[in-house]
């Protein structure tokens, strides 16, 4: 098989879909792989080591779209891409459809199939290259939440983990998955005070044992969020039903009611973000104020990172690439339920029933599973 990487487009991603080991190992497997050139600068990954590691170096994006069996990326592909994707060329990278229709329709009319890293799931319902990134991103919500509470700025000027006679910034984080633990990982070393909120019971019950106690816990229902963001210097959502629309938990009352200066960190903005008041941002342009709280909504978080995020991404993402490269992608869908599970677009066909009830559309039955 051919296969092959470009350079992202999307605003402030430095991030590459394929490292020069990634390429190494499927030259080793006997594929042929296409690079654009500048693919890896961002991450630290020169033409020179793709080239030394068997890949081949092209001038343009068009060469590798149109020459390829198979291309992977990082994020989904921006309008300037839309012209590059065909039948005959496979695409594998994160997708977030539920919150593209633009981008739904064009793969649809196209005819390209799709697979969608934050689907691949694993039988224990585990979801393996999301996870990676999910891990950045928590990390990554807490620390940009604990500047942007400072001055200059609008931020109240408040420092998270308070002194000795001063008490601590309060955090409210709405979701107990991979982000959730992340952040509050960081935000327990900055000594705030942290309230996890979660419908999954059983998953509260862990982070209270597995942080010693070190954090409190909620089940979330809408007054219950209400009470605890009433007041908050800073709320991080982080809200995931795998495939579809993230749910808006926190309403625009809710928001207002965190008082001037307090901040989100909308990390479910990939999926139509968690707030009312949330709109998708850009490290460019990465905040915004409404009703006095300060909004990070920006839907590549872990690309401000690249070396990290690229490293950590690649690491999960290439046995799922040398799987199809190997078998052909009939073949590997066939062969793997939690790579077929990833499966978005068909044969022109849209086959993620959340996405459709999202846009009002109708959805093929994966064939593969």
């Amino acid at each position: 098989m051919r296969a092959g990487t470009v350079r992202e487009r999307k605003d402030g991603e430095y991030r590459v879909g394929l490292t020069p080991e990634g390429a190494f190992a499927l030259r080793h497997r006997g594929h042929e792989v296409l690079v654009e050139r500048g693919a890896g600068s961002g991450s630290g990954h020169s033409d020179a080591a793709y080239a030394a590691s068997g890949a081949t170096v092209v001038a343009t994006a068009e060469e590798v779209w149109g020459s390829c069996d198979l291309v992977v990326k990082v994020k989904e592909p921006v309008e300037s891409e839309y012209g590059f994707l065909r039948p005959g060329c496979a695409l594998f990278t994160y997708l977030h459809l539920a919150a593209d229709r633009a981008l739904t329709e064009r793969l649809m009319e196209s005819g390209c199939p799709s697979l969608a890293y934050e689907l691949v799931r694993k039988p224990d319902g585990s979801l393996p290259l999301l996870a990676p990134m999910s891990q950045v991103a928590g990390r990554m919500a807490a620390e940009i939440g604990a500047h942007l509470l400072k001055h200059p700025g609008p931020g109240r000027g408040k420092l998270l983990g308070g002194i000795a006679g001063v008490p601590p910034g309060r955090c409210v984080i709405v979701g107990s998955g991979v982000v959730a633990t992340a952040a509050a990982r960081v935000l327990m070393g900055l000594d705030a005070r942290i309230v996890v909120m979660s419908r999954d019971l059983a998953r509260l019950n862990y982070l209270e044992e597995h942080f010693g106690g070190r954090i409190a816990t909620r089940v979330s229902n809408p007054q219950a969020v209400a009470e605890e963001i009433a007041g908050a210097d800073l709320a991080i959502l982080s809200v995931l039903v795998p495939g579809a629309a993230a749910p808006k938990v926190v309403s625009r009352e809710m928001v207002r009611s965190m008082g001037p200066g307090a901040v989100i960190v909308d990390v479910s903005i990939d999926q139509g973000g968690a707030a009312e008041t949330s709109r998708v941002t850009t490290h460019s342009h990465p905040t915004y104020v409404e009703e006095g709280v300060i909004h990070y909504c920006v839907s590549n978080m872990p690309g401000a990172v690249p070396q990290t995020s690229t490293q950590a991404l690649t690491s999960a993402t290439l046995p799922y690439v040398e799987a199809i490269a190997d078998h052909g992608l009939e073949g590997a869908l066939g062969a793997d339920a939690s790579l077929a599970a990833a499966l978005s677009t068909y044969q022109g066909k849209l086959v993620r029933g959340p996405v459709a009830e999202t846009f009002g559309m109708t959805a093929t039955p994966n064939p593969f599973l």
